[in-house]
């Protein structure tokens, strides 16, 4: 009887004891969460855009806003669950607050989300955006679904706090797309992510100038390319 009471009290603790123990999700050991996929989930960014033009000799800088708000599944015409993905925008003007301003659609722009990874076709030209699980230094083709060619992208950080914008943000990543300079090239593309958010910050840099001056970057002396900085303003669900 002392012996089978024995056993049944060890047998209870070890019972009880892996029961306390949680499961980790799946979701969250893949981090999915840097990319919650909800319907109804919005964010809204301040997009400063500067464009510049050697035969015109000029440089062209425009600012607005974005609202990207996924509103509903689908299956694309490869058979794959989807998501649409709409994109508004307002353009700025110095007389009027954005806030008394109404959203006018912009394009429609496709998800596919998977635990393997993210990829968004922007217009008609498919990203591999995100892959999963999410490690530091992990690397993969971006363009491996597109005709840009090869473009290495890696996670160059995780789970870093990081204020974007005017937000503070606890847990932010960034993939670095490409990054390469020449004397007469510069190219810098890489994007931000934050967990429960999704895309919190986007910059493109890509210029080009032939005047070489001696220990002036090419940034300080572009005739040609592009500036593009996409900032999170803020997000929810509606």
């Amino acid at each position: 009887m002392k012996v089978n009471t024995f056993i049944f009290i060890i047998s209870s603790i070890l019972f009880f004891s892996c029961a306390k123990k949680k499961i980790p999700d799946s979701s969250v050991l893949l981090g999915l969460d840097y990319y919650p996929t909800t319907i109804g989930k919005f964010v809204v960014y301040n997009v400063d855009s500067t464009i510049y033009n050697s035969l015109t000799q000029t440089s062209v800088t425009t600012q607005y806003q974005i609202k990207e708000k996924i509103t509903e599944n689908f299956i694309d015409n490869e058979g794959q669950e989807a998501l649409r993905l709409e994109r508004f925008i307002k353009k700025f003007n110095p007389l009027k607050s954005y806030d008394s301003m109404p959203w006018m659609i912009k394009e429609v722009w496709m998800i596919n989300a998977t635990n393997k990874s993210i990829q968004v076709v922007e217009g008609n030209v498919r990203f591999t955006k995100l892959i999963f699980p999410i490690q530091q230094f992990a690397n993969w083709n971006g363009n491996a679904k597109n005709t840009i060619g090869e473009w290495l992208y890696s996670y160059n950080y995780i789970d870093k706090s990081e204020t974007i914008g005017t937000k503070v943000l606890d847990k932010v990543l960034l993939v670095k797309q490409k990054e390469n300079r020449t004397l007469i090239s510069y190219q810098n593309y890489n994007e931000k992510y934050a967990k429960g958010i999704g895309l919190v910050y986007r910059e493109i840099t890509d210029v080009l100038s032939n005047n070489v001056i001696a220990n002036v970057p090419v940034e300080g002396r572009i005739e040609d390319g592009i500036i593009y900085k996409q900032t999170l303003v803020n997000y929810g669900y509606e």
